[in-house]
């Protein structure tokens, strides 16, 4: 299978999980507080390269793979690159420089379940939402208790595995996933001519 083939399956996945979460948050009323960027500006968030694989392929379509890539080779933070805090004093209040290609992790965390050890679906959501909107979060907990559907981490990412396993079950700081997404793109297309009639795409 080849990247745009790849690209527009994750893309297609994204969108699938997209209705999810929009109807999710419909029925729970749980939302992110505008401008908080507190799950995105830690330092220990791991995801797979396929997730960011639809970044990685709109950075080479608009010439800006090797770049991208140069300045992740130079970064010695581990927060994630894409991320843009308000300053340095206000590192938890910012946005996704990149939103509408953020990777599968950061579009699950806050509306998708995990599974406890007692076998049981618990909200994946930060401490500001449970907090905050506590009658909401424990109100949506039974819910999926009783059976209200929620998307599921592992599911999603079984489903990621499916469109290219090694891509998909790797697991890595990241900006590590995201230069592994980049050198995948520049590597499949070192040899190949340009996609097709995809020249101008923005």
């Amino acid at each position: 299978m080849g990247i745009e083939q790849k690209v527009r399956r994750v893309e297609e996945l994204f969108d699938r999980l997209e209705i999810e979460i929009t109807a999710f948050k419909s029925e729970t009323h749980l939302y992110c507080n505008a401008g908080c960027g507190k799950c995105c500006s830690k330092p220990n968030i791991d995801a797979s390269p396929l997730e960011f694989l639809p970044w990685a392929f709109h950075l080479f379509l608009n010439g800006k793979a090797e770049e991208t890539l140069e300045e992740l080779n130079n970064s010695s933070t581990k927060n994630c690159l894409l991320y843009r805090p308000l300053s340095v004093l206000e590192h938890h209040k910012g946005s996704c420089s990149n939103y509408r290609y953020r990777g599968l992790i950061c579009r699950l965390f806050g509306y998708a379940a995990n599974t406890d050890k007692y076998g049981k679906l618990r909200l994946a959501t930060c401490k500001i939402i449970k907090e905050e909107q506590q009658q909401n979060f424990n109100e949506a907990e039974e819910a999926i208790n009783k059976g209200e559907y929620v998307p599921i981490f592992t599911d999603y990412y079984m489903q990621l595995a499916q469109i290219d396993y090694k891509m998909g079950m790797t697991l890595l700081p990241i900006n590590e996933a995201l230069k592994r997404a980049i050198e995948e793109v520049l590597h499949y297309y070192a040899y190949r001519p340009f996609p097709g009639g995809l020249e101008n795409i923005a």
